[in-house]
């Protein structure tokens, strides 16, 4: 079977003024859609193609997901570049769309899109070599199954009501014992953190599915999941079109990463042994994320921006300096002057 693997990042420029003003005719419905650091730019994604050329040269095609605008300095002409339009994909009816997690739900509508994809927020980095076989093996791709409660978070109600949105969609076709029974190796494989491990082992003395932990990384899919899921739940999913902001009574992409590894269709891997996972703090406070990005051993890495920092010039500038020198020079996806 072929080993054809593309890469789909998802990419927004907040400082865009012709985005702005689409974007100030609608309104959201709460703070938890429009939080500036949902759409804040870092500046740092050409990094994101640095460690795409270093790491992955054996990527097959790049889809970049942008609602129009380019970076000035990326290389539209690239061989292996898609750029992808929300108009090229997304039903017409639901543009403009500023829901990451709507446009999650309609990747399989990628024109040109392999039946094996790695879905990158635009916050996660390759830091060292990976293979196609780091993501799929034998077709199937590879993952982490760790039963884990869906937490009330109330600091950050938003994410809580998307994982037990996706679990109560999960629990209308799988049975967790009987998922254990049918493929008890990916629940117990020796491979898993010990932690993860064993809340499996505790987690099969209660029959409802309670929910699922996923690592917060570049997720391993296929196109055929989303057809599949899209196949039986498509009045479900349609009647979500109208959430142009993040909404409570959303579902996002690891509905579709959720069912794979229920229904059997993955490779267990420990995918946390080679990520690493860092919240922005303010100027003094990224000491280890900066060593990591300059010194690290991680091959992939996670910068989340919750909104914390207030003196976002001063952080973009010292991680912006330690990513220089951890990729320096130009790749072949930049332009040598911007437009």
């Amino acid at each position: 079977m072929s080993e054809e693997i593309d890469f789909v990042v998802t990419w927004v420029d907040g400082e865009d003024e012709a985005w702005q003003d689409t974007k100030k005719k609608y309104r959201a419905h709460s703070d938890y859609g429009d939080r500036p650091e949902r759409y804040r730019n870092w500046g740092w994604m050409r990094y994101w193609f640095r460690g795409v050329e270093k790491y992955a040269p054996w990527v097959r095609k790049v889809h970049f997901v942008t609602w129009g605008h380019l970076p000035g300095w990326l290389e539209t002409d690239h061989s292996k570049l898609h750029i992808v339009r929300h108009e090229d994909f997304l039903p017409q009816e639901l543009l403009p769309v500023f829901n990451s997690s709507l446009i999650e739900r309609y990747l399989h509508r990628i024109p040109g899109l392999a039946e094996k994809f790695v879905l990158f927020n635009d916050d996660m980095f390759l830091m060292g070599k990976v293979s196609p076989k780091d993501y799929f093996r034998d077709g199937m791709p590879c993952d982490l199954l760790a039963l884990q409660p869906v937490v009330a978070n109330p600091q950050n109600p938003g994410m809580s009501h998307l994982f037990l949105n996706n679990m109560l969609v999960l629990a209308k076709y799988f049975r967790k014992r009987d998922c254990f029974r049918a493929h008890p190796g990916q629940f117990l494989h020796v491979g898993y953190p010990p932690l993860y491990f064993f809340y499996n082992l505790l987690e099969l003395c209660y029959p409802q599915l309670s929910g699922l932990y996923t690592v917060h990384g570049p997720s391993p899919l296929l196109r055929s999941t989303y057809e599949t899921v899209w196949e039986k739940e498509r009045e479900f999913l349609e009647s979500l079109g109208g959430n142009r902001f993040r909404e409570d009574s959303d579902v996002n992409q690891y509905l579709f990463r959720e069912w794979q590894k229920l229904s059997g269709q993955f490779v267990p891997c420990n995918v946390q042994s080679a990520f690493r996972y860092y919240e922005l703090q303010d100027r003094g406070g990224n000491g280890k994320l900066l060593h990591e990005i300059r010194n690290g051993g991680c091959r992939v890495l996670c910068i989340n921006d919750t909104g914390l920092p207030r003196d976002v010039s001063e952080v973009e500038r010292e991680v912006r300096e330690a990513f220089e020198a951890r990729l320096p020079g130009r790749s072949s996806f930049e332009r040598e002057a911007e437009v």
